[in-house]
């Protein structure tokens, strides 16, 4: 997602009120922030309708969508992105599931991500084959002194810039002496509705909670940037469009099956058994993701610069995350520009926005848009099915004929 922080998100005067923000996201946004990406991978491989000879270009972000598109035996990933921080998330991943021996060592560095066993496992099977630049950052130190690899001994997903709004967001629940945890009893759909109406939509009438939302510098951790609070918000109070969104999350999909709602209100994942989890977190899908890792190439770049050096008509599918909210129109044009020229016949786009309408009509240029059929029946299923509930719209567009 980070790829494209340092050249879009800086759109106004540097001493203005709008560029101090701009600068502030693009600060907050050179370190982790994903340790688990909010993208629902299962919409996504339906979305895509991936195949054996597909070559699927994607932005990293936190890794768990590149890995778990491997169940859908792709010909070959390239998984982009600026962001050091998931750069070294990826390669760590990849190393990982290939080096580790064994699927309990797997789900125990990644789903419960919390164990001192972890750094052991760390030294003796993934240290020795990851390449320097991400051994280097896994063994630096953050802004606080604490090694970066020690997030896996000490809770990898209350970590990042995620982690930490989702750690502030329980924190002022319990201010007002909520829990969100007590979601994570319910014991049916019904049961869910129930406590998210008792327990915690009160808490968005709350006038300080009502008064922080307004701030468009608290949404930050949620991958906001300011160019799109004001978009996302439109005549509504940011209170009541969060409110929605948390309601999506912890009303319309059973827990069971929700690893979201999991990190969400446990900021974990469900150690039990049959806890829902990421494709390439489930014990059945260990050996094909095992098997299938090396198909995987992780790059440090822009998307936009990775195209412009590949050949035409050689890419099948394209994922963009919700980058594209960050873009200038320039950016965008550059951007489809290369999409159009690189993808194969019926190639699919998939991308991710906060406001709810897909951003490209009036915003590129006909010659590079008309080319492209937009998919509105199937772009609002997905956007409902979409399990972490926090955008607006999952838009897919196919290249015609």
């Amino acid at each position: 997602m980070a790829h494209v922080i340092d050249t879009a998100v800086i759109n106004h005067e540097g001493l203005s009120k709008e560029g101090l923000l701009e600068r502030a996201f693009a600060f907050a946004f050179r370190g982790l922030v994903y340790a688990q990406i909010w993208e629902d991978p299962v919409v996504d491989m339906e979305a895509l309708a991936i195949t054996s000879d597909c070559h699927i270009a994607t932005i990293a972000s936190g890794g768990c969508n590149v890995h778990s598109y491997l169940t859908a035996d792709p010909a070959r990933i390239t998984a982009v992105d600026l962001n050091t921080a998931h750069i070294a998330l990826n390669k760590l991943k990849q190393v990982a599931v290939r080096e580790l021996p064994g699927y309990a060592h797997f789900r125990r560095f990644f789903v419960e991500a919390d164990s001192t066993q972890n750094i052991k496992a760390y030294k003796a099977f993934i240290r020795p084959h990851l390449d320097e630049t991400s051994r280097r950052y896994w063994e630096g130190r953050d802004l606080v002194g604490r090694r970066r690899i020690g997030m896996f001994r000490s809770g990898a997903y209350k970590r990042g810039l995620l982690g930490g709004f989702i750690g502030a967001a329980h924190l002022v629940a319990k201010l007002y002496r909520i829990d969100p945890r007590v979601l994570l009893e319910a014991r049916d759909m019904d049961d869910q509705r129930r406590l998210f109406e008792e327990r915690l939509a009160p808490i968005f009438d709350r006038k300080f909670v009502r008064w922080l939302t307004d701030q468009p510098a608290s949404l930050f951790g949620l991958g906001i940037p300011p160019a799109q609070y004001d978009a996302l918000a439109g005549d509504e109070k940011m209170a009541g469009v969060l409110r929605k969104r948390l309601e999506r999350l912890a009303c319309d999909y059973d827990l069971k099956q929700n690893y979201f709602a999991w990190q969400a209100f446990g900021r974990g994942y469900g150690r039990h058994e049959d806890a829902p989890l990421p494709p390439y977190l489930e014990a059945a899908n260990y050996e094909q993701v095992k098997a299938r890792a090396d198909r995987v190439d992780v790059r440090h770049a822009n998307m936009t610069d990775w195209l412009a050096r590949q050949d035409a008509a050689s890419v099948d599918r394209y994922i963009l995350l919700d980058a594209q909210d960050w873009m200038s129109d320039a950016q965008l044009t550059a951007l489809w520009r290369e999409i159009t020229r690189t993808a194969k016949s019926h190639a699919r786009v998939l991308f991710r926005t906060a406001a709810e309408p897909t951003l490209l009509p009036g915003r590129l240029p006909d010659v590079l848009l008309d080319p492209w059929h937009y998919h509105a029946e199937d772009s609002l299923r997905f956007t409902r099915e979409d399990r972490s509930s926090i955008y607006g719209g999952v838009h897919l567009y196919t290249l015609k004929g």
